[in-house]
């Protein structure tokens, strides 16, 4: 194991379109500006990886992927041991795939819930009432974030909102940005379903017609989803290790993730 670091970029690319991840190398890029992480090397070549993102209090582990030629070799649970060493003390989150559930089960890992990845030629609604794309507040969009999610993501929103689109109103505010096959709008935090859907219905009108991504965590927002024609494509189980008292939630509610990987 070494220290994943730019120079495996290309190699971690390669494993994810082996995996069937359509992450492109700017999207690897963007999760590693807020991780650390290892690579597993075989014959001077990437075999595997895990990265770990620092949002405070909280450690999200992601891109945890094994070459399939190696695959029943327990790699993926030395990359495990990896990043939870790294994580430390603090509350972990990851997103599994029904291959990784058993490793994170045994891990001490435990489910929360479900996510749903929902992807296709969006179609535009009749309206989004109430939402702007002007002058929004980053400052209120960082405290809305970590009033939902209890992650302090400040770099990561305002990264994200310099490469993107921002959608907006007194009660959310969602990021449409370029990923993967298209567009993804994530976050979406809002304080109510009416408002999630607002801004979804916004990015709708916004890119007509074009491919967009969202991962959801929220059933009701996902079939709102496919009224404008996304489809179900997948999704994972959100997992916890080591919880901490659930203090976010409660004001604001994360309906949209921004990616996978980064919660």
């Amino acid at each position: 194991m070494v220290d994943f670091c730019a120079d495996h970029l290309p190699a971690a690319v390669r494993l994810s379109q082996q995996a069937g991840w359509p992450h492109r190398a700017q999207d690897w890029a963007l999760t590693l500006s807020q991780s650390t992480g290892v690579a597993a090397l075989h014959e001077g070549e990437v075999v595997g990886t895990a990265l770990v993102s620092d949002f405070g209090d909280v450690a999200a582990l992601n891109m945890i992927i094994v070459d399939e030629g190696l695959r029943g070799r327990r790699l993926g649970r030395r990359l495990m041991d990896a990043a939870i060493a790294r994580a430390g003390a603090r509350e972990m989150r990851l997103i599994a795939t029904q291959d990784g559930l058993p490793l994170y089960e045994k891990l001490g890992f435990k489910a929360t819930g479900d996510v749903a990845q929902l992807q296709g030629m969006v179609q535009a609604p009749l309206s989004a009432d109430g939402v702007k794309t002007d002058g929004y507040d980053l400052d209120r969009m960082i405290a809305m974030d970590r009033a939902a999610s209890g992650l302090e993501r400040s770099d990561l929103l305002k990264r994200i909102s310099e490469q993107g689109q921002v959608l907006f109103s007194d009660q959310g505010f969602a990021i449409l940005r370029d990923f993967g096959r298209g567009k993804v709008l994530g976050p979406i935090v809002a304080q109510n379903l009416e408002t999630a859907r607002s801004l979804l219905a916004a990015a709708a009108q916004s890119e007509n017609g074009s491919f967009l991504r969202i991962d959801t965590p929220v059933p009701e927002l996902g079939a709102f989803a496919q009224e404008l024609g996304l489809d179900p494509v997948g999704g994972g189980i959100c997992m916890v290790l080591h919880p901490q008292d659930a203090t976010f939630g409660k004001t604001f509610q994360t309906y949209g993730l921004v990616s996978q990987a980064l919660g």
